[in-house]
């Protein structure tokens, strides 16, 4: 650490004043999740057998109203979680809403997550997130928007796909691929074009070249969105995530925990195609009920024409 107190990620530019907003701490805390699978529940049986299946933490939502406004979870709802389970919780808070984030950290919830799905409560700023203790996760869809949220203080990036529990992956799958591929053209790319490629992006610049110098997000990248099987989960780390968010449609099954041990199994070992058919054997009777609605079906039918 430097004598100014500036600190990094990981190495590299400065973010944030360690003497009053301990990014780094949080950077740490997130870090901590790497290789993991978090889990969506709204319920403590929910959580407990996301525990019981492996998931490294889990994030507490309640159904999202189509149509409505969804807000934070109940507070009663989240505590009764917390004392349910061991591994880390998360909640949800609107975009821009700080006092519904200050309300989280005041009952000392471990990760906040900035959430898309819930929608917006400010549509000009999000929550000045080195004002608090807690760590941060933020959705992206691509390089650029993933740096303006890390300047905001988010310790942890979730690239974004399908937001409603449809079960298609396309647009996790596209981007992912869009965050890795404009992080991979940014690490071939000479430092006199960086300057003008951060003013493309409209990221910070010393964002931007600590991110030609890692050739990565500089902190941890999960995916979200779409991911209701061991394949799907093993897709998204071979593409060069962190780890997945496996949305609470996964619970709607015949056999939640099967359904769920395989992710997890499938995000450890990602590479081993042993381990891989071993996770995706008998789950069709746990797949029961997660596919695309009619609707949806005839609207992709429609885009084709």
């Amino acid at each position: 650490m430097a004598d100014d107190g500036a600190v990094t990620v990981y190495s590299g530019s400065a973010i944030t004043d360690a003497k009053k907003k301990p990014f780094s701490i949080k950077a740490g805390m997130a870090q901590m999740l790497r290789g993991g699978a978090i889990l969506e529940v709204s319920t403590v049986e929910q959580a407990k057998i996301a525990e019981a299946a492996g998931a490294c933490s889990i994030v507490v939502s309640e159904q999202v109203r189509r149509g409505g406004i969804n807000r934070m979870p109940d507070l009663s709802l989240v505590k009764d979680i917390k004392r349910a389970v061991s591994i880390p919780v998360m909640a949800q808070v609107r975009v821009g809403h700080f006092v519904e984030a200050q309300i989280l950290e005041s009952i000392k919830i471990d990760y906040a997550d900035e959430s898309e799905v819930l929608g917006f409560a400010d549509e000009n700023n999000f929550i000045n997130k080195h004002n608090f203790r807690t760590p941060f996760v933020c959705g992206c869809k691509n390089l650029g928007e993933a740096l303006r949220r890390v300047r905001e203080g988010a310790a942890m990036i979730r690239i974004q796909g399908d937001l409603y529990g449809s079960g298609n992956i396309v647009e996790t799958v596209k981007n992912v691929r869009s965050v890795m591929g404009d992080a991979r053209v940014l690490n071939n790319m000479d430092e006199d074009e960086v300057f003008a490629f951060s003013k493309k992006l409209a990221a910070p610049y010393d964002l931007v070249a600590q991110t030609k110098q890692m050739g990565r997000l500089p902190v941890v990248q999960f995916a979200s969105g779409g991911i209701v099987t061991p394949a799907d989960a093993a897709l998204m780390m071979q593409l060069g995530c962190d780890g997945v968010f496996v949305g609470s449609e996964i619970f709607e099954c015949s056999d939640p925990f099967k359904k769920v041990r395989g992710i997890v199994q499938a995000v450890r070992h990602y590479n081993d195609p042993h381990v891989l058919v071993e996770s995706s054997c008998g789950l069709e009777g746990a797949m029961a009920g997660i596919n695309l609605s009619e609707d949806r079906i005839e609207q992709f039918g429609q885009g084709e024409d």
